[in-house]
């Protein structure tokens, strides 16, 4: 039975949705409970949906179907933003949950059953009186997974996207980088006890990192988590032992022939904060190479608060309206819209990045970074990482939190080499991927490398700005190792220095080896470090 909008979550709504920077309502809207039939070879469920469906005048039709599909419930708070605000101005919206979640049958196994379960909720819809024969995807993180599940093999009436800060390759998020990715034990954690209600559990979800913190301190790593979650997320009792990421285990977890068969509208939005940005600037680039019609929103912002941007949700309407209802034309100014850390600019251009010129600092003696290239064949510094005080973890991508942090007091410890310019003497702009150059050898062949870039005001505050981790190979060939951080848009001030820091863990965002190590980085002649800047200025 439909169930008309209360007078309360009307007022949320237009109150809400307006400082979000949505268009005035069109209509008032109804929701009605329905159940999806999912059958395959081997079991047959449901999964539960609420229909969002707009109370329109005589002779109006709706503007189209949007479709979220979602494991985190069907809540008004989740609701307030995946379907209430496109159903009050015309759209047909549908919320699904995920199977094994919020009332839907069989059981949850995190990213590997959506490609499946997505189109089985599309066969059903097409079948449905008030399908309007095409429909779009919304929704960030895992509710961008799960339409990357659909363009594996794309519909034929789906004709746009909106994908926020999400993976395409869930596996490559767990092990990319050689190191298990402890965020998603966290994660975990929530998803095991989502479904519970009441003040406490509320409580110890807003806790989560800092409860899990001795699970992850504990080693062995593998037993730790597994006997802390006792059968409650079976997902990672195989995850935790299994690094190899072409384990068919993970087959499904690879949604990269979306990239190469998508050819709809895609917006995709991220922050150079997020944990799954490298991997939305994959996305766009396989994208935008094959001339799908991609655009990109890049701001300051984390994983968890890309959400409370009014920017996001006005792009996200306007695609709506030009590639779904086809109420608008040309909603965007540029097809890349990225926001300048340092300057505190947002800017436009046509493809990211923008053209750049490469611009070198080399790592020299006493701890410095010069343009300069060494002159000397001899030169080098060390640093000890030793997993009894293992580096820690400061701002950065993360799932929960992070961001630009000042790390001046991670810059002056003792397991941690820093490398710092000379006061600039002009304003430096980078877009793009900074790289690094190690000349890197250590005593121990099990080591791990996490390299930052900072910038360092008048004051000596280091702030950060990128960085990346990687898990060295054992049996690696002798020579630099090349690393690539993470894209950024930052401008260096004039009279503020660049910093270097490397280290060899970053915890407890990663997993760390359970080993001490002495780090050698080489500067001289023969055995150069470097740092590219690809520079706009």
């Amino acid at each position: 039975m439909a169930t008309k909008r209360s007078l309360v979550t009307t007022l949320v709504d237009r109150l809400g949705h307006r400082q979000l920077g949505f268009p005035p309502e069109t209509c008032s809207y109804t929701v009605t409970e329905v159940r999806i039939p999912v059958s395959n070879q081997t079991e047959q469920f449901e999964l539960m949906a609420d229909l969002y469906q707009p109370v329109l005048s005589k002779n109006a039709e709706p503007a189209g179907t949007v479709l979220v599909r979602c494991p985190y419930g069907r809540s008004p708070a989740l609701s307030f933003l995946g379907a209430r605000p496109y159903a009050a101005r015309g759209y047909v919206c549908l919320l699904v949950s995920c199977r094994g979640t919020f009332g839907s049958g069989a059981v949850f196994d995190p990213f590997r059953n959506e490609e499946q379960d997505g189109h089985a909720v599309v066969e059903w819809m097409r079948k449905q009186a008030w399908y309007t024969g095409t429909f779009a995807t919304l929704g960030g993180s895992y509710l961008g997974f799960v339409q990357y599940a659909l363009l594996k093999n794309p519909p034929t009436d789906m004709v746009a996207a909106i994908i926020q800060c999400a993976p395409h390759d869930f596996g490559k998020q767990l092990w990319g980088t050689g190191s298990l990715t402890l965020d998603f034990v966290a994660w975990g954690e929530n998803v095991a006890h989502q479904g519970e209600t009441g003040l406490l559990h509320t409580l110890n979800s807003m806790n989560t990192a800092k409860r899990m913190r001795p699970v992850l301190d504990r080693t062995p790593l593998a037993e730790s988590i597994k006997s802390h979650f006792d059968g409650r997320a079976p997902w990672l009792d195989f995850v935790v032992d299994h690094h190899d990421l072409s384990d068919p285990y993970y087959e499904q977890m690879n949604l990269s022939e979306a990239l190469e068969r998508a050819d709809i509208p895609i917006l995709l939005v991220s922050g150079w904060y997020d944990l799954f940005a490298p991997q939305t600037m994959e996305q766009y680039a396989q994208l935008s190479q094959r001339k799908t019609n991609v655009a990109l929103t890049v701001g300051a912002w984390n994983h968890m608060n890309i959400g409370m941007s009014a920017k996001v949700w006005q792009q996200t309407f306007d695609w709506l309206e030009e590639h779904l209802a086809k109420r608008k034309s040309s909603t965007r100014k540029s097809a890349v819209q990225y926001f300048v850390t340092g300057a505190e600019v947002w800017r436009d251009w046509h493809v990211w990045p923008p053209s750049t010129i490469q611009r070198k600092f080399y790592v020299q003696s006493s701890n410095k970074l010069d343009e300069s290239e060494p002159t000397t064949d001899e030169g080098s510094s060390s640093f000890t990482f030793d997993p009894q005080q293992p580096t820690p973890t400061k701002g950065g991508n993360l799932l929960l939190g992070g961001g630009r942090a000042d790390d001046t007091a991670l810059a002056a410890r003792p397991d941690v080499l820093t490398l710092t310019t000379e006061p600039l003497k002009e304003n430096i702009e980078v877009c793009g991927k900074i790289t690094v150059d190690l000349s890197h050898s250590s005593d121990n062949p099990n080591v791990d490398l996490f390299v930052r870039i900072s910038e360092v005001n008048a004051k000596g505050r280091s702030q950060s700005v990128t960085d990346t981790y990687l898990r060295l190979k054992p049996d690696r060939d002798s020579g630099p190792v090349f690393l690539q951080l993470r894209d950024c848009a930052h401008q260096f001030a004039k009279g503020n220095r660049i910093r270097l820091i490397v280290a060899g863990a970053s915890h407890p965002q990663y997993a760390i080896i359970p080993e001490k190590a002495v780090h050698t980085i080489h500067h001289g002649k023969t055995g150069v470090s470097k740092v590219s800047l690809p520079c706009t200025t």
